[in-house]
């Protein structure tokens, strides 16, 4: 079976993050002071093959932490369906 994964990866919230701190100000440049805190990550979307559903859970889960996140810095969720 083929499934989709959709993966959003953050930053930490306890460090910072030099974009986000840019786009925040760059809205308050634009007088859009109600927009702050402004965090940037990444959306990755893939295909996996895989037998069943918790297969494909797996083999994401370890495609984030061994290669499309850094754990020390990231942290990562994702959605997984069935194509």
């Amino acid at each position: 079976m083929k499934f989709i994964a959709h993966i959003n990866v953050m930053p930490q919230k306890a460090l910072l993050d030099p974009q986000g701190r840019a786009v925040s100000a760059g809205m308050k440049n634009m007088n859009l002071h109600e927009i702050g805190n402004v965090r940037i990550g990444k959306r990755i979307s893939l295909e996996v093959e895989a037998a069943s559903k918790d297969i494909a859970t797996e083999k994401v889960e370890q495609a984030c932490k061994q290669l499309l996140a850094n754990p020390i810095m990231e942290t990562f969720e994702f959605s997984l369906e069935q194509a």
